[in-house]
């Protein structure tokens, strides 16, 4: 029967797969904790910085539209007060215009300028005084460029060129007839959004007002503020999702690196992570897992280790034998002593052969049961090929082997046929070893709540209560009266225990008794999942 520890770890195992479907909703938690991290501050970022835009936008617009309608309105009223009486033509009457400005209230932030049709400045909001001051104004040109050439001081800064050029031609634009609305730099450098407007008397343009106002640098400098506060809170976020990383990952893996590390330098056999093993994520799957490998590794050197040393001692027995046999083997005088002699040196090579022969297979048992290859197996075929085997070509002095199966069609699972026909016949081997010469060795196959049940049937002396788990280890012999020394090696049951292990099956022994409680015989049941679990 399997042992506590295989038990305890299989439960463990299962305890395992069935809590990861639940802790892993999205697919692995230390992943989408990272993810989510990363993204909820690059969308904290990102959101602001839309919303700020769209925002800045909006109100670039609203500032827009707002100076439009105010310099719509002031052009409609210059348009009839600032007309110069008793020309033949319409046009501006610059005193009227400078008085009107200056009684007319201008928003603090606002500048107000009026140009004639020629493009000429005629007043400021400003510069508005009682009596307008400046220079004669210049010859009357063709161009926004001849106009601001002619208006232009010598030496003058060129960001002032710049920025009276710009306003010259967001006049000339204007005296066509059509609205400005522009953002533009002033002559001191500012951001401004400026708004020109013909100034009109019935159809006739007399002129251009002016409009600006100068606060769409606060504007922007009140958003630069306004997305501070994101920008920190994403900074923030990642710097608290790099610390997270670092803590839940880096300094983990760094110690899971320095322990393997350990194990190689220091020669140790084992790691053991308490405080990682308990997380639910990739780092405590990798904790468990490095300490189940490690632990393996040391279960199957310390068993690599005894293995060894059952074999030294196993070996020796008939290599004792044989050199004190061949010392006395001198000192022998009569035939019937050296025949004697010779009988039980052929005993002890027979003995030996079959010890080397069983070691080397115990031996290659994980190799070959790595490298063969998983298929679909009958069982009922592969015992009925074992049993004709022993049925077709009996050993002299052997009992006959049956097989029954009460499966009515095919029993059928996923596992190597070549160690599951080894299993099948180191049981009939053993049975056909204790079975008297009157006896039979019976193989039965069933279907069974847990599997494929077969069962392997003798009528030898049975096996001793308190051996019936022990008759599985490595080199465990058992010999009634009568029986050949030196037949069995130990090795052909914990063969069968090791590949019924690797199928994901149970194997045990018991008695089978009379009613009046005699033992009839022994018996070796051995369950395999019809699932195909093998590993």
């Amino acid at each position: 029967m399997a042992s506590a520890t295989d038990i305890a770890r299989a439960d463990r195992q299962e305890t395992d797969e069935g809590l990861r479907p639940r802790l892993r909703l999205l697919g692995s938690r230390l992943g989408a904790l990272i993810l989510i991290l990363n993204l909820l501050s690059l969308l904290i970022l990102f959101g602001g910085a839309l919303a700020l835009n769209e925002w800045r936008r909006g109100l670039v617009e609203a500032r827009q539209e707002s100076l439009l309608s105010q310099a719509e309105l002031l052009a409609n009223v210059l348009g009839e007060l600032g007309i110069t009486e008793g020309e033949p033509r319409p046009a501006l009457d610059v005193l009227e215009v400078a008085d009107w400005l200056r009684d007319t209230f201008i928003p603090a932030g606002q500048r107000a300028s009026v140009h004639d049709a020629d493009g000429l400045f005629v007043a400021d909001s400003f510069q508005v005084s009682d009596q307008i001051p400046g220079r004669p104004l210049p010859p009357v040109g063709s161009g926004a460029m001849r106009r601001l050439e002619a208006a232009r001081a010598p030496g003058e800064d060129p960001q002032v060129e710049r920025a009276r050029a710009a306003l010259a031609q967001e006049v000339e634009a204007a005296l066509d007839g059509e609205p400005q609305v522009v953002v533009r730099r002033s002559e001191t450098g500012e951001r401004v959004i400026s708004v020109s407007i013909p100034i009109r008397h019935v159809r006739q343009v007399l002129g251009v007002l002016t409009l600006e106002a100068a606060d769409v640098d606060a504007i922007l400098a009140a958003q630069r503020a306004a997305l501070m506060p994101f920008a920190l809170v994403a900074l923030a976020v990642s710097l608290l999702s790099s610390l997270l990383l670092h803590i839940f990952v880096v300094r983990p893996i760094m110690r899971l690196s320095a322990a393997a590390d350990q194990v190689r330098m220091q020669r140790a056999r084992a790691i053991s992570f308490p405080d990682l093993e308990g997380r639910r994520d990739e780092i405590g799957d990798l904790a468990r897992s490095l300490e189940t490998m490690t632990t393996t590794l040391s279960e199957r050197m310390d068993a690599i280790e005894r293995f060894a040393a059952d074999v030294s001692h196993e070996i020796k027995n008939p290599l004792t034998s044989i050199r004190s046999a061949l010392e006395t083997l001198e000192l022998v005088r009569t035939p019937e002593q050296r025949e004697r002699l010779t009988a039980l040196l052929q005993q002890d090579v027979r003995r030996l052969d079959r010890l080397i022969t069983d070691i080397s297979n115990a031996s290659r048992l994980d190799a070959e049961l790595a490298r063969d290859r998983l298929r679909v197996v009958d069982l009922g075929a592969l015992l009925g090929e074992v049993v004709g085997v022993y049925r077709d070509s009996p050993r002299p002095g052997t009992v006959p082997v049956t097989f029954r199966s009460s499966v009515g069609g095919a029993a059928r699972l996923t596992g190597r046929d070549g160690p599951l026909g080894q299993v099948f016949r180191n049981l009939i081997d053993n049975a056909l070893s204790f079975s008297p010469g009157s006896g039979t060795v019976r193989v039965a196959l069933a279907r069974d709540v847990d599997g494929w049940r077969i069962t392997v049937d003798d009528d030898g002396p049975g096996i001793p209560h308190e051996n019936l788990e022990t008759v599985f280890e490595r080199f465990y012999t058992s010999r009634p009266k009568g029986t050949a020394f030196g037949g069995n090696s130990g090795l052909g049951l914990s063969i069968v225990r090791q590949i019924v292990l690797a199928h994901g099956g149970r194997v045990w022994a018991e008695n089978r008794g009379s009613d009046a409680g005699e033992v009839e015989g022994a018996r070796f049941t051995v369950v395999l999942p019809t699932d195909g679990t093998a590993t």
